[in-house]
């Protein structure tokens, strides 16, 4: 409220009983308003607007709420739009009754419609309201977050066992058991989805098509058959066989999760008793194709580092998938089984199985994700080769600490194999955008030739909420 100033004039006389302003000294007033009444360093004539208190003054700060033009600029609290707060307690726009610190958005407590301000004064416009993100995990309210306070709950998430929260929103509570959804699947089926569902791939996912209430939940988008290069296999008319969805891979490698598992060879994905099946010690498929995308597998264990072979009959899956919103890695595991030891170990004919990631996870040089600890790829020349005779070749000594059994019943008796091996894949949706979309191959094939065949067991594909700091391959009971 704006104040006026007044000047009074003091009448002083001796000997006179009244003020008669004709006969006033003018400069008597002029010495009044000159002269610093309270001691503050101001007079009235300086602008100061109550000069018997000496905390009034142009010099003094505004104090909230206490009802007195502190700094006699002429408004009291300097609460220009009546909200209750001035500027200086934190009011940014002091214009508008409806803006300040703590207000509701929208306008009014209630009132759901943005009005594009900054109602709160929090420098975000029109959050906390249906319709903004308020925890940035990429869902409003309206599209089904149940709680916008915390970014791995929303219909993106995965619903993580056993920890009485309802992560996915969808109002029950610990459903998050692995699912199974292989039990009808046919050994011999081209349908890439197929091969996902083998691996434990279960829940699918959808493009945002444009439709009201879409939710962008998480899940398998896309899946398709491929040769590991990235190119079309349909002019390749025995790819097929090399891939296969299997209850057993011989009689001690079982499926994982529910009761199949996928199974890719550079050969025939078959053991010796199932339709189909060819010896890998000389089936050649006679296709060719390059490397995946950037990728120039080497083998860091050998004495000396081959140079790699041309893809032979190479066979390959590819996987497009949205993150859960709260995954913070994955794993899957596999059996790698490869006709090349113990002869052709540290040569151009090495076979090999890569995992492929897109984006390239932090920290590596190429995409495949599937290495031993010395940065080998799962070929003849890894560390992991654990199921075998022992043996010193190619200079490396294999110790076998596994054995021979597994090879039984799988057409690889007296080879080689790596045991079942679990391989970790950081997967923090929040690093990935807000379509927390990725791409997974999962390949092998021959190097150099297409005898000799290499094959692999692929099954328990599982999200997880814990956070890994790299890629790793590790063995797995």
């Amino acid at each position: 409220m704006k104040k006026r100033l007044f000047v009074l004039c003091a009448c002083v006389a001796l000997s006179l009983t009244g003020c008669d302003p004709v006969g006033s000294n003018v400069s008597d007033v002029d010495a009044d308003v000159n002269v610093d009444g309270d001691g503050d360093g101001y007079t009235i004539a300086q602008g100061d607007c109550d000069d018997e208190n000496p905390n009034v003054n142009p010099g003094m700060p505004e104090f909230d709420h206490n009802y007195i033009d502190d700094n006699c600029d002429g408004f009291v609290d300097e609460d220009f739009d009546g909200d209750g707060y001035p500027e200086d307690q934190g009011d940014c726009d002091d214009s508008d009754p409806t803006v300040f610190p703590y207000a509701p958005e929208g306008g009014a407590p209630g009132v759901y419609t943005p009005d594009g301000l900054d109602n709160d004064c929090d420098g975000i416009v029109d959050n906390h309201l249906p319709s903004y993100d308020d925890d940035g995990d990429g869902y409003t309210e309206q599209q089904g977050d149940c709680n916008d306070a915390d970014r791995n709950i929303n219909p993106g998430a995965m619903d993580v066992p056993d920890n009485e929260i309802d992560e996915d929103c969808n109002d029950i509570v610990d459903d998050g058991a692995i699912e199974s959804c292989d039990a009808s699947l046919v050994l011999d089926s081209a349908d890439p989805w197929d091969a996902a569902k083998a691996m434990g791939f279960c829940k699918r996912a959808y493009y945002d098509d444009g439709s009201e209430g879409f939710r962008a939940e998480w899940g398998l988008l896309e899946a398709r058959w491929i040769l590991p290069d990235g190119t079309d296999p349909s002019t390749v008319s025995n790819f097929h066989i090399g891939h296969g969805i299997l209850s057993q891979f011989g009689p001690e490698t079982t499926y994982r999760e529910g009761t199949k598992l996928l199974v890719l060879s550079s050969g025939a994905a078959r053991t010796p008793t199932d339709p189909g099946y060819e010896d890998p010690s000389g089936y050649d498929k006679y296709y060719t194709s390059a490397t995946p995308y950037g990728y120039q597998p080497t083998s860091p264990n050998c004495p000396f580092p081959p140079t790699t072979g041309e893809p032979h009959d190479g066979v390959a899956l590819e996987l497009v998938l949205r993150v859960p919103t709260n995954a913070r890695s994955a794993t899957f595991d596999f059996n790698f089984f490869t006709w090349e030891f113990p002869s052709y170990i540290c040569s151009e004919f090495n076979d090999y199985f890569a995992a492929m990631l897109d984006p390239m996870p932090a920290g590596q040089s190429d995409n495949n994700v599937s290495f031993d600890s010395g940065g080998n790829p799962i070929s003849v020349n890894n560390a992991l080769l654990q199921v075998c005779t022992p043996q010193v070749a190619g200079d490396i000594d294999f110790t076998c600490p596994l054995g021979t059994s597994m090879l039984g019943g799988t057409g690889f008796e007296g080879h080689a194999a790596t045991g079942w091996l679990q391989t970790t894949v950081p997967m923090d949706a929040t690093s990935l955008g807000g379509a927390h979309i990725v791409t997974l191959l999962f390949g092998v094939w021959d190097s150099g030739d297409g005898v000799l065949d290499s094959t692999v067991a692929i099954d328990r594909w599982q999200w997880s909420a814990d956070p890994a700091s790299g890629s790793s391959t590790n063995p797995v009971d």
